[in-house]
């Protein structure tokens, strides 16, 4: 009897490139499996963390893993049980600390070191949980959703793609400021160096976080919190500032067409808890900030107007009047203070009063009947008035924003500094790809908080993955003066100097290896690679033959995978 001839087909795409870059970079650092990084290599191809997807994925991949990765592969290696436990270990405290930390120094070899800053944020994820008063999902400080419980995710990352060096995952109700110190101090232990530059926002500030900085011997540029002792100088700096007119520095584009920003600095000493040093502070005038500012200022002020004249509505059914002048004016100076114009609006009020004639006692009435005479009195807003000479005079306050650095001016110019501060997108950027496509971490479908906790560590290997893979591509492009054509499907002669690695990993879309299995013999098929892949490749540092190879003889398994 005849054997049937078999033909097998699986879908290989980018996955195969992701694999072979993560057995370069990740394998020093993943010392806790392959599991994960397979797993990993599904995330960013895939879009998709949930659990219950890798085993088919990896059942209809199989040859193609096992010949990648060399390993013995089989489906039960990816149950829900075993990702599970995956999981559980990357959320012990203690262990993500030290694989992030052999993983961070691994990584940064990749990187030109040398005056790349370091940036920290914070950002949240908000989803439909119970929480409880030990959960990690509680109410907090939200830009997504405040309705919704949340997580809090402190991040540090290097300039200029944002690769991760540090995660800190803590409950929602946290605050930012009390993260940056053991975020800082995990970056630290990773690089090992002084004389860093770490850039925050005004939450990083903090006199005790910049004190910290200092004492391990680390530059910051952060804009001052406008509280305490800054919010009652800021005024005193905008002055002065305004007095100085032309003679403020100008902060130019990166290319050197547009002016940014003015501004000029003052020194001063800080002390904290013993130690003192020499501080910068930078008093700026963003253009684009006072643009912001004044159309904010613009909607408050026809808030308030609207606000003020709603105080007397028409006399009618169901509308309230105001008869005492007092309460009339209480209620104004509420309306000024709630929307920040006070000073900047005068309004117009007049005293109606309309008397009636009722008659009492028996009777139709007449020329001797009884008649009591009431008085009906209302105040009326007639009209709002913009003070245009006061609201001139805090225009030309605005965009007015103080920032601190311990750098010496030879380190980072007021204009560096400025321009630094603006590359927050930076960390933005690793954030949107976090929270959206392609790892998009919300909604989470794991409920335990170990679970919740090790799937973000995770994520972020994989955010990792991301930004290195563009670095070195970006690095490779500007090394040769080279551009990459291809990508854009819509424009297919568009080149870019700059890819991202959505659009580098999307140009393996799709990629087959077809296996034709005879009686003696199985024959293969990959893809050929067209010539903006094989351009991606060498950019990378990978041999143009990689899937190629995969037609030819599987090698023998050199580890089983559950070991």
């Amino acid at each position: 009897m005849k054997e049937e001839l078999q033909i097998t087909n699986e879908r290989i795409d980018d996955f195969v490139v992701l694999l072979t870059l993560m057995q370069h970079w990740l394998q020093q650092g993943l010392s806790w499996g392959w599991t994960a990084t397979i797993w990993l290599a599904h995330i960013v191809s895939q879009g998709d963390h949930r659990k219950l997807t890798v085993r088919d994925w990896v059942r209809q991949a199989h040859s193609t893993l096992e010949q990648v990765t060399g390993l013995d592969i089989r489906e039960t290696d990816f149950t829900d049980d075993r990702l599970t436990i995956v999981l559980r270990h990357l959320s012990d405290a203690p262990g993500w600390q030290a694989i992030e930390q052999e993983l961070g120094q691994h990584l940064v070899r990749v990187y030109a070191l040398e005056e790349q800053p370091i940036r920290v944020d914070a950002t949240t994820v908000s989803g439909y949980r119970d929480g409880g008063e030990e959960s990690l999902w509680q109410f907090g400080h939200s830009k997504d959703d405040p309705t919704l419980r949340q997580i809090k995710a402190m991040m540090a990352t290097l300039d200029p793609l944002g690769l991760p060096l540090a995660l800190e995952v803590v409950s929602g109700e946290h605050a930012d400021d009390p993260l940056y110190i053991p975020t800082i101090d995990r970056v630290l232990g990773c690089l090992g160096r002084t004389g860093l530059l770490f850039v925050g926002d005004s939450k990083m500030s903090a006199l005790a976080t910049r004190a910290h900085l200092v004492a391990h011997g680390q530059y910051y540029v952060t804009p001052l919190a406008l509280v305490g002792e800054t919010a009652q100088q800021m005024p005193d700096w905008i002055q002065a500032g305004v007095a100085r007119g032309e003679a403020l520095t100008q902060v130019l584009s990166e290319d050197g067409k547009q002016v940014l920003a003015q501004g000029y600095e003052v020194s001063r000493t800080c002390v904290y808890e013993g130690l003192a040093w020499q501080e910068r502070v930078l008093v700026v005038r963003s253009d684009a900030y006072a643009q912001t500012q004044r159309r904010h200022l613009e909607e408050r002020l026809e808030q308030a107007q609207e606000a003020l004249l709603a105080l007397t509505p028409p006399v009618g059914r169901g509308k309230r009047q105001i008869t005492e002048e007092t309460a009339l004016q209480s209620a104004a100076e509420a309306v000024l203070t709630k929307h920040r114009v006070v000073g900047l609006l005068t309004y117009t009020a007049t005293r109606e009063s309309e008397q009636a004639v009722k008659f009492v006692g028996p009777g139709r009435g007449g020329a001797n009947r009884l008649q009591q005479v009431s008085e009906r009195v209302r105040s009326q807003i007639t009209a709002v008035q913009r003070d245009e000479a006061a609201i001139a005079h805090l225009v030309s306050t605005l965009g007015w924003r103080a920032y601190a650095t311990n750098a010496p001016q030879e380190r980072l110019s007021l204009a560096d500094a400025v321009r630094e501060y603006r590359h927050g997108y930076h960390i933005e950027h690793g954030f949107g790809r976090l929270k959206g496509a392609p790892l998009s971490i919300a909604p989470m479908f794991v409920k335990r908080d170990d679970q919740v906790r090790g799937l973000t560590h995770l994520l972020s290997v994989a955010l990792r993955v991301l930004t290195l893979m563009e670095g070195v591509v970006r690095r490779s492009l500007k090394q040769q003066g080279a551009t990459l054509a291809g990508l854009y499907k819509d424009n297919p002669r568009r080149a870019t100097a700059t890819p991202t690695a959505e659009r580098l990993l999307q140009a393996f879309v799709p990629m087959t290896l077809t296996q034709v299995h005879l009686p003696d013999q199985t024959l293969r098929h990959v893809t050929p690679l067209t010539p903006v892949q094989e351009q991606i490749l060498r950019l990378l540092g990978l041999p143009t033959d990689l899937y190629a190879a995969l037609a030819r003889e599987i090698p023998q398994t050199a580890f089983p995978l559950r070991e």
